[in-house]
């Protein structure tokens, strides 16, 4: 971990289902609970080898109801629908906000092309 990917200002902006992360060289980053959600660095979505993992579906309205500090590394999420197992480093997270829109994309895509909903 870096200094860059520490945020020094995070907050969860509930009404717009937002995870905002702010930096230390003055980028922000709001990350949609939705995306933190498909995108969890549990293994139960990421999988247990290489590859894309297990595609998320139905997550649109899936809420942030706990956020739990670990260490001086990470943060712990826990959604709506009971998924608690990922630990979000700060590394992994500015990753995901310098790439959002790539990620995005690529999940759209992965759940036109298996059948999938966001509903």
């Amino acid at each position: 971990m870096t200094q860059s990917t520490r945020p020094i200002d995070i907050r969860l902006r509930r009404k717009s289902r937002l995870l905002r992360l702010e930096y230390a060289d003055g980028s922000c980053h709001e990350l949609p609970f939705e995306l933190l959600r498909v995108y969890s660095p549990s293994a139960e979505v990421r999988g247990h080898g290489t590859g894309p993992g297990t595609l998320q579906t139905g997550k649109r309205q899936v809420d942030i109801t706990g956020a739990e500090m670990v260490g001086n590394y990470a943060v712990k999420l826990t959604f709506s629908d009971g998924h608690d197992s990922g630990l979000f480093t700060w590394d992994y997270l500015r990753d995901l906000g310098d790439r959002q829109q790539q990620v995005w994309q690529d999940y759209l895509r992965r759940l036109e092309e298996q059948g999938g909903s966001r509903d």
